[in-house]
């Protein structure tokens, strides 16, 4: 016989048992959020460790790209004097090739060349949380800090040799520190401050855009606070100094790249071609505010890593900028005004260089300085969905940033890891090894940079440019000629030079030559193996690297029916 109960009777324990779970949720959750204040050190470090180690993971088992090479290259040099003179042929500042010419005796392998980039791109997570703290709410900062530690775009940046990550935390150090010299009232800490600015300038010529930006944000809060004047004329002589800096990077350098690029300014060569015409107004082709607008979409987009979460961030800094500029600041010092326009001022500067086309605004990794005033709106924003849990903005953050890595929904402008694996970059050095002595390499200059690293070992050598369009040298036993004037090989650019390199170095019929292509884009096999002409047997190694040999007077198809893309 069953046994039942009342209902009147069930439902109070009932009530009890949800009641009694829902307030032990709430105390773990309470004790949670309690931590991160009262054992802020812990929470901070143990972040860095996770965040270092996913950087250090992310670095591993890869070969470099052409871009990176090209950087170590420079700074491969006998002496710093030599690396300097190369540095000036590359379209960033030199101090990043400084630091590889000092850190490359401690090792060269991909992961220790790419150290400095992590680590520059762990001190960028600590100055933005660090700054985040003096100005924003608790729960904003720690969802900043969860967001440049774990976000795909803040790990891409800071593992990898480029300018990137040691820009990001100079111009941080910068804000950072000048926050802190207007709230102690010292000269010493705006003089590092300072410091700070000059290596940021030394690192990007993005901070041409970042100074003038923070400057004004600086100069307003001088005149509302009224600090000590050996802090004002610290200030001042740190913007005059940085000042003379940008002026000698501009003479010495931004001024001669034009003869690199065939007379061309940087922005009518490498910088508006198709990966960044777009983050260029061109008058007459699209609405001005059309431009703004889709172009800052783009930033938030190529923040996540991801086209509707970036949408979705986008709306969401719009409604952190209302609550931030609506709300009152964690620093007494700083106003609601001022703190806004500092998150807008850079959005707006860097504007109004893309209308003047003066420098690319969009979802690119050269507007990187609006990371962290990006995060800044977007955190503000979900920090005060969660009502201002710091448990639950950190797991809104920690969450969001895990969707963006395992659904990237917006074509990156890199190669993908798995295509960048090391043990594909061995296997076709494997294979170049085992080519006769007597048979060339032919290649573009990409693949040129790649060559000259892993098939030479990195060691320097003695170059032939006797003949106008083309470099050549021994390296591993093996000859390779390169074209000086096409980066990437599409089929008909191949084709042209192809014939123009037989020619000048007066090929005979029958002699076979290898041609390799490595790095982005490299489509070159696959267009030709639709043309039986060619007659090419390719060996792949991986999408990304591919090498195939063809011999001279053979049959060549029409050069009208290749693509040129």
């Amino acid at each position: 016989m069953l046994l039942s109960y009342p209902q009147e009777k069930c439902m109070p324990e009932l009530q009890e048992i949800q009641s009694t779970s829902a307030t032990t949720l709430q105390s773990v959750l309470a004790r949670i959020d309690s931590s991160f204040d009262l054992q802020r050190t812990l929470w901070t470090y143990s972040l860095l460790v996770l965040g270092i180690l996913i950087r250090i993971w992310h670095a591993s088992g890869t070969f470099l790209n052409s871009d990176e090479v090209m950087h170590f290259a420079a700074a491969n040099h006998t002496t710093w004097l030599e690396s300097y003179r190369v540095s000036l042929a590359i379209s960033h500042p030199p101090l990043l090739i400084f630091v590889m010419h000092a850190w490359r005796v401690l090792g060269t392998s991909e992961l220790m060349l790419r150290m400095p980039s992590i680590l520059a791109g762990m001190a960028f997570c600590w100055f933005t949380f660090r700054w985040a703290e003096l100005l924003f709410e608790k729960s904003v900062a720690w969802t900043m800090f969860a967001f440049v530690l774990f976000l795909p775009s803040s790990i891409e940046l800071s593992t990898e040799i480029r300018q990137y990550a040691l820009f990001l935390t100079s111009a941080m150090g910068s804000v950072y520190l000048m926050e802190r010299a207007l709230d102690k009232n010292s000269a010493a800490t705006m003089l590092l401050s300072g410091v700070c600015l000059w290596l940021a300038i030394g690192s990007h010529f993005s901070a041409f855009l970042f100074a003038p930006a923070i400057g004004i944000y600086v100069i307003w809060r001088m005149f509302s606070q009224r600090p000590a004047p050996r802090v004002v004329f610290t200030w001042i002589a740190g913007q005059l100094l940085a000042l003379a800096l940008c002026a000698f990077l501009y003479f010495t350098q931004i001024r001669q790249l034009s003869q690199y690029f065939g007379g061309q300014d940087a922005t009518q060569s490498w910088m508006g071609n198709a990966y960044l015409s777009h983050s260029y107004f061109i008058p007459g082709k699209v609405n001005p505010l059309v431009f703004v607008v889709g172009r800052t979409i783009g930033v938030f987009q190529f923040l996540f890593r991801q086209l509707l979460v970036g949408d979705i961030a986008f709306i969401l800094f719009i409604a952190g900028l209302i609550l931030i500029f609506r709300s009152r600041p964690a620093s007494a010092r700083v106003s609601s005004r001022q703190l806004g326009c500092l998150i807008l001022l850079p959005f707006g500067i860097n504007c109004v260089a893309a209308l003047l086309r003066a420098y690319p605004y969009g979802g690119t990794r050269h507007s990187c300085m609006l990371i962290p005033f990006a995060l800044a709106g977007v955190s503000a924003a979900l920090a005060h969905l969660v009502k201002h849990r710091h448990s639950f903005a950190m797991a809104a953050a920690l969450l969001i940033s895990l969707a963006c890595h395992v659904s990237t929904a917006k074509e990156l402008p890199y190669v993908a890891p798995d295509a960048q694996r090391s043990s594909h970059m061995q296997s076709a050095m494997a294979f170049i090894h085992q080519i006769p002595a007597g048979e060339p390499i032919f290649a573009d200059v990409q693949t040129n940079l790649l060559l000259g690293h892993y098939l030479c070992n990195q060691r320097l050598v003695v170059s032939d440019r006797s003949i106008p369009g083309f470099v050549s040298y021994e390296c591993g036993g093996h000859r390779v000629i390169a074209s000086t004037t096409k980066y990437i090989f599409t089929a008909r650019s191949f084709y042209d030079q192809w014939q123009e390199m037989v020619t000048k170095y007066h090929m005979q019929p029958g002699f076979k030559i290898w041609v390799a292509q490595m790095g982005w884009y490299t489509y070159v096999e696959f267009e030709l193996d639709n043309f039986p002409q060619f007659q090419i047997a390719p060996h792949d190694f991986g999408p990304q690297i591919q090498i195939f040999s063809l011999m001279v007077g053979q049959s060549m198809p029409d050069p009208k029916q290749l693509p040129t893309t």
